[in-house]
């Protein structure tokens, strides 16, 4: 008999206690456990659009970490400019590469890789005669150079 009561006690208790944590105002059992049910489902919803938000907020963040990229037509070639807030081990060469399929000469550049990386380089057509290259074109191949180190680097 004592532990009957003992029991009802307790369930009384816990059913007040999820009635307060879910601000039920129900009276009957199955009012405060199907309104705990609506708690916890909308927790479960709002856990997911947390989820959601993060996961945009990660993608972004892995954006913001790609390289800057600025191509500028020069009189006798190219100025390239490659720019990242963080070093970006074997970047170089590929960017040379995407030069090299380009036809591409660099004249000139400055490449630093320590803290940050940034690359300067005039970079000039080798012959003639080839194709005509633009900046957007050579922009192009170095974003296209940057995603192919980007998805090697991961690895």
């Amino acid at each position: 008999m004592v532990s009957r009561k003992h029991k009802r006690t307790a369930m009384y208790k816990n059913l007040q206690l999820l009635r307060s944590i879910t601000n039920s105002h129900a009276h009957s059992k199955t009012s405060i456990i199907l309104d705990a049910s609506k708690y916890i489902e909308e927790l479960k919803r709002k856990i997911d659009v947390m989820n959601q938000e993060i996961a945009v907020a990660q993608d972004f963040d892995a954006q913001a970490s790609l390289p800057q990229v600025r191509v500028e037509a020069q009189e006798k070639g190219f100025l390239i400019e490659v720019f990242n807030k963080r070093s970006c081990c074997g970047l170089l060469v590929f960017l040379l590469e995407a030069f090299e399929e380009l036809g591409l000469d660099v004249l000139q550049a400055r490449v630093s890789c320590s803290v940050n990386f940034h690359l300067e380089a005039m970079g000039a057509k080798v012959n003639e005669g080839a194709d005509e290259v633009d900046a957007q074109v050579v922009k192009e191949a170095v974003l296209e150079a940057i995603k192919n180190w980007s998805e090697i680097s991961e690895k």
